[in-house]
């Protein structure tokens, strides 16, 4: 038995599947992602994840430059711990694009061991799915609107774990309205591979109801983005903290719905959304690509946005990795 299995909790299905300690997935968090914040959570426990541009400042030139980007932080992730994380694979139903095939490919030649692969199409990421299988990496789905027929057919695909996502989560939000408490046990009992809970979860509260509710961990993005080592904006991360779940923006969008700590920008969003302009014409304005930089990395809240979730309500103080992860799993029966 290596080191690292010696820490592997083996009553938990989905600490054996990812081989960690703590059933606690960080979200990919898009720029705000880097080695330091991933390796951190690993390090803690957890399964850390590289998100889309993690650690950078810029835009890449194309598809290879950004895959080449990713395959340098991957490095620099390796060079800070030895357990186990992942990377984000953003396969796009609406979007399709040609990046997918080579961020895959530094999947396979950087020997990642686990695939976050996020979908916001109507159908299954299928054959994402069992590409990655097939070259042994461990693949955790999240379509971003789960449903009972969409869970089983990523199950059936080779999926190895499912996130079932509520409307309390930042970031791009599903295309229903069914909160965490109720999409959770939904897909549960749809599907015999193990489920997290994503949405609304920030505390050791809502870390316990999610396995009251069946699932078997947590997937996390704005608890780690008030973390010490998280990219986001030191002005950014006090916002944070003074932030309840009622104070928030919310507007359509494409692919569906987003939601922000109120600021000019957002605001303008809120008001383009009552006047009935298209998603398109909102998304534009929007621009996430820019926007979501300018507003989380940058700190320019007077011209980019801030996306949380809803249990940014229980977030009170800026805490290291560890002591987050400790605190959540507080109650977690090692």
């Amino acid at each position: 038995m290596s080191n690292m299995d010696k820490h592997i909790n083996n009553s938990n299905r989905v600490c054996q599947i990812l081989k960690i300690e703590k059933p606690v997935i960080q979200g990919p968090l898009f720029w705000l992602t880097d080695a330091k914040l991933v390796a951190a959570v690993s390090e803690a426990g957890g399964l850390g994840v590289l998100g889309p541009h993690a650690g950078q400042n810029s835009l890449p030139k194309d598809d290879t430059d950004r895959a080449e980007r990713m395959r340098a932080e991957i490095r620099k992730v390796k060079e800070l711990t030895s357990k186990p994380f992942g990377i984000n694979i953003f396969h796009s139903g609406q979007n399709p694009d040609v990046q997918v095939e080579l961020m895959l490919k530094v999947v396979y030649e950087e020997k990642v061991p686990v695939g976050v692969v996020v979908h916001d199409g109507p159908e299954v990421a299928e054959d994402i799915i069992k590409e990655l299988k097939a070259h042994g990496v461990t693949v955790v789905y999240r379509q971003i609107t789960v449903t009972p027929d969409n869970a089983r057919k990523a199950e059936k695909a080779g999926a190895d774990i499912i996130v079932a996502t509520g409307m309390d989560e930042g970031g791009t939000l599903p295309n229903h309205n069914i909160g965490t408490f109720s999409i959770v046990p939904l897909i549960v009992d749809s599907v015999k591979i193990p489920v997290m809970a994503a949405g609304g979860i920030t505390d050791r509260r809502t870390f316990n109801a999610a396995f009251a509710l069946g699932a078997e961990g947590v997937f996390c993005g704005t608890l780690f983005l008030s973390s010490a080592e998280a990219r986001t904006a030191s002005n950014v991360k006090e916002m944070i903290l003074k932030t309840n779940a009622s104070d928030m923006d919310f507007f359509r969008t494409i692919p569906y719905y987003y939601r922000s700590i109120p600021t000019p920008l957002s605001q303008k969003l809120v008001q383009m959304d009552k006047e009935l302009k298209t998603r398109e014409e909102i998304s534009k304005e929007m621009n996430p690509m820019r926007n979501m930089k300018f507003g989380m990395l940058d700190g320019q809240t007077d011209v980019g946005y801030i996306s949380v979730g809803l249990g940014v309500s229980m977030i009170k103080s800026i805490r290291p990795c560890k002591e987050i992860i400790d605190d959540i799993t507080h109650d977690f029966k090692q």
